[in-house]
């Protein structure tokens, strides 16, 4: 006798992942693709992008890639035309593009600023805007966000840019979803904690114990962890959560 699913298979439906060709971005695209979803991996940077898709090539589903910048409105409306065109449609938005340079509070210039809040904020406003027609027309459109602990919950000295647009992402999303709701699309965010990604791979291995000491379950997280969290969200078995947010971190905000 065979097991049954649990949850309604996404084989076949279309993904765009913004800020695709790597870390959380790139687990989240194969996490997808592994389940037989189409998707469409987007970044400035092309050869990236295409070391990306090959490596995720032989997955069940198709792996495309489009050179986006979602600080850019007019970019964001050709992402969504390639993705409806190449794919048949938008199913499910991943904006996950986001970028995290560090600097002292008394350092952030007006352009540093302008540049994490143009791709985390404004990057994800203009990227749904683009795919909504899309993810209306699919019946079951569901709008996923990366957004962080750092801001929403925590903070890190060095980070108050970078934590105000992640924080900035979850205003956006409950008054999205309040909106989207009535056409059938749902908006949800995952907070990561701390994920083993390529950025981490700079520090030294003292740094990556002391962060892990931190973390009840003993153990960095992976980029798999957060796309199987973005998987559920978009499966049909999630279709009543909207305006939500789940914490992917292993415990690390608990204690305090």
């Amino acid at each position: 006798m065979s097991t049954p699913q649990m949850f309604t298979p996404i084989a076949g439906r279309s993904a765009v992942v913004t800020g695709g060709s790597k870390g959380i971005g790139f687990g989240i695209a194969r996490v997808f693709a592994g389940a037989g979803a189409d998707v469409l991996i987007c970044g400035r940077d092309e050869p990236a992008l295409r070391r990306a898709a090959d490596a995720l090539t032989g997955l069940p589903g198709t792996v495309g890639t489009a050179v986006v910048d979602v600080a850019d409105p007019g970019s964001c409306r050709e992402l969504a035309a390639r993705a409806a065109d190449e794919l048949g449609g938008i199913d499910i938005l991943c904006a996950n593009a986001g970028i995290y340079p560090s600097a002292r509070l008394e350092e952030i210039g007006p352009d540093a600023l302008e540049a994490v809040l143009g791709t985390n904020v404004k990057g994800t406003v203009y990227s749904v805007q683009a795919c909504l027609p899309e993810l209306e027309r699919s019946g079951h459109g569901r709008v996923i966000v990366t957004s962080s602990i750092t801001g929403p919950i925590t903070g890190v000295p060095g980070w108050s840019h970078y934590g105000a647009s992640k924080a900035a992402q979850l205003g956006f999303l409950r008054s999205a979803a309040l909106e989207l709701a009535p056409r059938g699309i749902t908006v949800n965010a995952v907070l990561p904690g701390s994920i083993r990604t390529e950025r981490l791979g700079e520090l030294a291995e003292a740094q990556l114990e002391e962060m892990t000491a931190g973390i009840p379950q003993g153990r960095l997280g992976d980029v798999a962890d957060i796309g199987h969290a973005a998987l559920f969200l978009a499966t049909d078995e999630a279709g009543y959560i909207t305006g939500q947010t789940i914490v992917v971190d292993g415990g690390q905000v608990l204690p305090e």
